[in-house]
């Protein structure tokens, strides 16, 4: 597992779906926001690809969020995108409605970049989100993303167009938190 100061990710497991599921996907407005495809209702028992984990897709590594006081699920998380020639990917997080506000996206982001930076060896990381989205905005900025630029009305949400903000943190401007 790798650990922040407040949480850890670990491999999905079996018990961590049905509560993703309900908490994060069953959810039409937070799915629609966070999710670049229309949402659609998934039958219970029924395969859901953005939960569960293929390991022979080596461009997409899934983890699960938890509490690391106390082992608590709270939320997914996510370097997708991962190009080994150009040494770059993405990174996506989304946490259950009852922990968020808490620092836990911060942390969950930083994780992400020791990941991506010092075990991958990625060259840089990006992120992508709705111009609205307060809470991603500033864990990425804290840990050190820069805004790119703007994607004007490039996200189709609910029924209307929003733009989305570009962030990008290269390797030598990483600042990694001290680990044990």
């Amino acid at each position: 597992m790798l650990t922040g100061s407040k949480v850890g990710l670990r491999a999905r497991h079996d018990d961590d779906l049905p509560i993703l599921r309900t908490e994060l996907f069953n959810d039409v407005v937070n799915a629609a926001r966070a999710d670049g495809s229309p949402w659609r209702p998934m039958a219970p028992g029924s395969t859901d690809p953005r939960l569960v984990v293929d390991d022979k897709n080596q461009s997409v590594v899934p983890f699960s969020v938890v509490e690391l006081a106390g082992g608590m699920l709270v939320g997914t998380a996510t370097l997708w995108g991962i190009d080994n020639h150009h040494r770059s990917a993405h990174i996506g997080l989304g946490l259950l409605p009852a922990t968020r506000g808490k620092g836990y996206g911060t942390d969950v982001v930083s994780v992400l970049c020791y990941y991506g930076f010092a075990v991958r060896g990625l060259h840089r990381l990006q992120i992508e989100t709705l111009v609205d989205n307060a809470g991603m905005l500033r864990a990425a900025e804290r840990n050190g993303f820069v805004r790119e630029g703007v994607l004007r009305s490039s996200a189709w949400v609910l029924g209307e167009f929003l733009d989305e903000v570009l962030l990008g943190l290269l390797v030598e401007d990483w600042q990694p938190d001290e680990r044990d």
